[in-house]
């Protein structure tokens, strides 16, 4: 725990309190708060002295690191409080789909959000059956960025909902429009019909270092306006199905009802958006992450502009290099991003990138693992143009690429005549189910009939494969249709396990 320094911070509290970030960031820093010690020996201690004793050369003291000083907690909390707020929404969910987080057995990952269902799909199928819809309410947390009622929060807070309710620290209550959200990087912005609303201030996640002291606020288990404090413990952090977003890595304490809530630096300015927690058993266990503000902001800079968030896409498989593979690419250090295919059509494909290329700068920026890679691409927008640093043939080599579009979110697509043979209905996976699912490929099932209904697919079923090959969008089916097989053998995900089912096409 941090011990505040209250009573010799009188001044730069009411700095911080006054909303001067940066010069309170700089009073933390003076030397008198550090209990630095003196240089010079004791006048005490020389007049006793004995006399003609030699007085002893002082040690020479252990220099003070800058920036040690404890943070005062309590005037971030009394400026920045009034600008959190509280977040319950409601609605109508088709009552197949299960209750709570559903990821891979032993999967301590999940969402942290009271109420909001794990599955967005009947996970036993319910083959013509009509779905019910039964209410539902849920809850998290958001901060005021505007004065006219633009607030943040994410995007899976907001999932669903018909009527969304933000609740400000004097108990004042807005309906809210949500403006649009980004389920790829989770952020979600919505607008409630007011003015003079308190504001947060903004940081620069780039500012933040590992160690870092940080302070989040929020509403665990629906405890309003509770503050907790940690550090920074990582920065640049890919979770699975997360490879947009390179979170902030903290074990500032957050909970269900903290998610959307901000994350404070020393100085008082939010630079992340509290959104996972890392838990073998729902509750907080040391390990959270939060959306930098700098990805939040560019995804609300389009989202108030545009009303949609557009993300780029390479076209490439990466994977994190080791120490072997390094070795025999003739790298000195296993640092980049090792490229293990490339889709046909795509940005990359134009560019002439291929398997066995080591991405190891982008714009002139290192990239030390795939993720790095990943973020950087996935936050440009479709037509950017970046300079890739490539190591080919134990030589670097200069690529300029024209990022293409991702589709995020993957429209309703049906397999078509070939597919038809089959009996299938199929559609690519967003990226939110692909994280719920824990897989990260593969077309859900919306439709079945005919020879894949005899084998026993079901609606919900997430199809991964076809014939041993992977499936990634509708065209990996037809192209295995089109040979007219006799048989196929499908490779679906269901309930969390993965199961092959054979389908007698005759």
């Amino acid at each position: 725990m941090n011990t505040l320094k209250r009573s010799s911070i009188a001044a730069a509290a009411a700095l911080v309190i006054a909303g001067l970030g940066a010069t309170a960031a700089q009073a933390w820093s003076l030397p008198g708060w550090m209990g630095r010690g003196s240089s010079t020996t004791s006048p005490v201690a020389v007049a006793n002295a004995a006399p003609g004793t030699a007085t002893a050369t002082p040690a020479a003291p252990v220099p003070a690191i800058a920036g040690t000083a404890a943070p005062d907690w309590r005037a971030i909390v009394q400026r920045a409080g009034p600008a959190v707020v509280g977040i319950t929404v409601s609605g109508l969910r088709d009552a197949s789909l299960r209750d709570g987080p559903q990821m891979q057995p032993g999967d301590p990952f999940f969402r942290f959000f009271q109420g909001i269902p794990g599955w967005r799909m009947p996970p036993g199928g319910m083959p013509g059956g009509q779905p019910q819809e039964q209410p539902f309410r849920g809850q998290g947390s958001g901060f005021i960025v505007s004065a006219d009622g633009l607030v943040l929060t994410n995007a899976h807070v907001v999932r669903d909902a018909q009527r969304v309710t933000v609740k400000l620290q004097d108990r004042r209550e807005f309906d809210a429009k949500v403006l649009g959200s980004d389920p790829a990087t989770d952020i979600a912005v919505l607008k409630v019909e007011a003015s003079g609303l308190p504001v947060v201030a903004l940081g620069a996640t780039q500012d933040v270092q590992v160690g870092d002291r940080v302070l989040a606020i929020g509403a665990p288990y629906g405890f309003e306006q509770t503050a907790t404090q940690g550090i920074v413990s990582a920065k640049g952090r890919s979770l699975p199905g997360d490879s947009f977003v390179p979170f902030l890595q903290t074990d500032a304490a957050v909970n269900p009802g903290n998610s959307g809530g901000p994350l404070f630096d020393a100085s008082g300015r939010v630079v992340g958006i509290n959104a996972q927690i890392y838990s073998p058993n729902g509750g907080f266990a040391g390990l959270a992450f939060a959306i930098p503000i700098d990805v939040a902001q560019k995804v609300r800079d389009q989202i108030v502009t545009t009303g949609k968030v557009e993300h780029a896409r390479l076209g490439v498989m990466l994977q994190d290099l080791s120490a072997p593979l390094a070795e025999s690419f003739g790298l000195k250090a296993p640092d980049g991003a090792l490229v293990s295919s490339v889709a046909p059509g795509t940005a990359a494909a134009k560019a002439e990138l291929k398997a066995g290329d080591v991405i190891t700068a982008i714009d002139g920026q290192p990239v030390r693992v795939a993720g790095d890679l990943s973020s950087r691409i996935g936050l440009a927008r479709p037509g950017d143009k970046v300079a890739l640093t490539v190591w080919r043939d134990k030589a670097p080599h200069e690529v300029d690429v024209h990022l293409g579009r991702a589709d995020v979110e993957g429209a309703t697509r049906t397999a078509a005549a070939d597919g038809e043979r089959l009996g299938l209905q199929v559609r690519p996976l967003d990226r939110q189910e692909r994280r719920e699912a824990g897989v990260d490929h593969g077309l859900v099932v919306e439709g079945v009939g005919g020879p894949a209904q005899l084998a026993g697919i079901q609606p919900g079923d997430v199809l991964l494969a076809i014939n041993g090959q992977p499936v990634k969008g509708v065209e990996q089916v037809r192209e295995v249709m089109a040979k007219h097989p006799k048989h196929v053998a499908l490779l679906v995900s269901r309930d969390g396990q993965q199961i092959f089912v054979p389908v007698d096409i005759g």
